[in-house]
């Protein structure tokens, strides 16, 4: 991970090598980011994997500053109130993205393999042996309960075709982060230039995903 999440001004890793420093208040504000990304977002988002481990290892750090924390200290509570809320957070993303695996999973899959040499996996390892094992069970499943008692030309299933692939035309809320110009909100259209419009920094909008889908990957816009 390319960001060293810093607890009391010094590196969580003591690693000199890396030059950006993220605060805890930082982390969380970049797993709430990827939450709400991947909550309102009708396709799979990248995995934040890097993210999600240094959550976890930050919730692991408070635990253990907690149990050092007098009984009865008024600060207890709030301390565990906020564990608990990033704790719902992380379950609520990971639980997001599992649901959308499920859903369309040979389009996950065949998105995953196709994808070019160096470009960003849409699955964690973790989430990538489920996808698998997922197609596989369903795959045995349909064998078992439909196919083997259809007529043989009828057996195979292409699941491509046979799962619904996102729908991108679907529109999201969203603001913006980055001032952007010139976004085509009709790209199909033959007079594009009526169609095109500057996104102001701070603003909120309406608009189909698959417009600005590049913008949410790229962290200009967030969804809502």
């Amino acid at each position: 991970m390319s960001d060293v999440l810093s607890d009391d001004g010094s590196d969580f890793n003591q690693d000199e090598s890396r030059e950006d420093v993220m605060t805890p208040a930082e982390l969380i504000a970049k797993l709430e980011e990827a939450w709400l990304n991947e909550k309102f977002s009708p396709e799979l988002l990248e995995n934040r994997s890097e993210v999600v481990e240094c959550v976890m290892e930050q919730l692991t750090h408070m635990e253990a500053n907690l149990q050092r924390v007098r009984k009865g200290d008024a600060k207890a509570s709030v301390h565990r109130m906020e564990i608990d809320r990033i704790r719902f957070v992380l379950s609520s993303y990971l639980r997001s993205r599992l649901q959308k695996i499920e859903k369309f999973f040979p389009h996950v899959l065949e998105r995953e393999k196709s994808r070019g040499e160096g470009d960003p996996s849409l699955l964690s390892p973790e989430e990538f042996a489920f996808a698998k094992e997922y197609y596989a069970n369903t795959e045995t499943y349909l064998k078992a309960v439909a196919l083997k008692r259809m007529p043989p030309n009828l057996q195979a299933v292409d699941m491509l075709k046979a799962v619904p692939e996102p729908c991108l035309d679907s529109f999201v809320f969203l603001r913006v982060k980055e001032r952007q110009e010139n976004i085509l909100v009709e790209p199909e259209t033959d007079d594009q230039r009526e169609y095109a419009v500057d996104l102001e920094e701070g603003s909120q909008h309406l608009m189909r995903y698959r417009t600005i889908a590049p913008l949410v990957s790229s962290g200009a816009v967030q969804l809502i």
